[in-house]
């Protein structure tokens, strides 16, 4: 087999920066993660430059870095703007060039979840549904994906025939800036993030329950600790309207797998009902009837017996007359959600380390 580069990677959450190295699509050192001091912008890059010395050390020779950060930014020039949940980046740094200036070596950067359904796209959970879906007896397969990122934000990426879209202006998948079900004057995001679960828990309680986290309230719906068990369940409802108000959008616009990624899918089967129903609620029209919200049905891909319908499909053979030929026409049109098997971080490393071989490919 072929020896490819050795490529550092960088998962950039708001909280945690999460570093890997990458040879040959395996991780090749210790994975290592540090705090972003997202509020302290020396400190956050002061954190950067040390995690990938680190790798650095633990891999000697290598041949580029990738990653993912935030947006807005210029991509191509690794130029990163005006974060709203990173407030150290209050003005555009230059965050290649440093990079490259400290370690002499091509870097590119990317957006986070652009990179996440890349990996999810070449690596994860597309090629796992292909392969299973053959397994079944099924003759569909699968090429386009759109990554969904759960967390401190609600990221977006979009791969199409295996090509990640970046956009002329670095924005191909902003879907933290959809319409918000709840609030129209509020951005997507503000409903489908761990302040909204925070938010709502609190708003929900009729008094003040003190502090709490995403992972607090989801013990608390649990029953595993003590709180308003009520609230908490409520707040994990609206969470799942919210998001599954947005991804009916994306997924009418591009007809891919939707694979969702990011701590708060730990919470899946508390959220999950409530974004299907909100993703199978008919439209109504100006005259009274109803229609599907979707020209295809989108399957939970989680649930046994639906995937099971979603391999066997409704195919009937279909005569072409005057001629001996017969055709096979699926009668349902269909796509599916999930969540991810490998994790945010897994996957964007990934995505980051293909990228990278690609952008490499380019310039020799």
């Amino acid at each position: 087999m072929k020896t490819l580069p050795t490529i550092l990677t960088l998962d950039a959450g708001g909280t945690n920066l999460v570093f890997s190295a990458l040879k040959n699509d395996q991780e090749i050192a210790d994975t290592i993660t540090l705090p972003t001091h997202a509020d302290d912008l020396p400190a956050c890059l002061d954190n950067i430059i040390r995690g990938f010395t680190n790798l650095k050390d633990q891999v000697g020779v290598f041949d580029a870095i990738s990653f993912g950060f935030p947006g807005p930014a210029d991509y191509p020039q690794g130029i990163i703007g005006k974060l709203p949940n990173f407030p150290a980046f209050d003005r555009p740094v230059p965050l290649k060039h440093i990079l490259q200036k400290e370690f002499n070596v091509p870097v590119y950067i990317n957006n986070d979840a652009n990179l996440f359904a890349a990996g999810e796209a070449r690596s994860g959970y597309l090629p796992e549904l292909n392969h299973s879906l053959k397994e079944m007896g099924s003759s569909r397969e699968y090429h386009n994906l759109i990554g969904i990122t759960l967390g401190t934000g609600f990221g977006c990426g979009i791969v199409i025939d295996g090509q990640m879209m970046i956009g002329d202006n670095s924005s191909g998948a902003e879907i933290h800036n959809t319409i918000n079900k709840y609030h129209p004057a509020w951005n997507a995001e503000e409903s489908v993030s761990t302040r909204a679960i925070i938010r709502e828990y609190r708003n929900h309680c009729g008094s003040d329950p003190g502090p709490q986290t995403p992972e607090s309230i989801c013990r608390i719906a649990c029953g595993q600790t003590v709180g308003n068990q009520e609230a908490a369940l409520q707040s994990f409802e609206l969470f799942g309207q919210a998001l599954g108000a947005s991804l009916v959008n994306i997924v009418t616009l591009v007809d891919g797998i939707t694979v969702i990624g990011g701590g708060l899918t730990g919470a899946w089967d508390l959220f999950a009902g409530a974004m299907f129903r909100e993703i199978n609620r008919p439209y109504e029209s100006a005259s009274g009837q109803t229609q599907d919200r979707l020209s295809f049905r989108l399957f939970n891909l989680e649930d046994p017996q639906e995937m099971a319908t979603f391999a066997a499909g409704d195919p009937i053979p279909v005569r072409v007359p005057d001629t001996s030929l017969v055709l096979h026409y699926d009668r349902l049109p269909r796509s599916g959600v999930a969540r991810s098997k490998h994790g945010v971080s897994r996957s964007t490393a990934l995505g980051a380390y293909a990228f990278a071989l690609r952008q490499l490919n380019r310039s020799v």
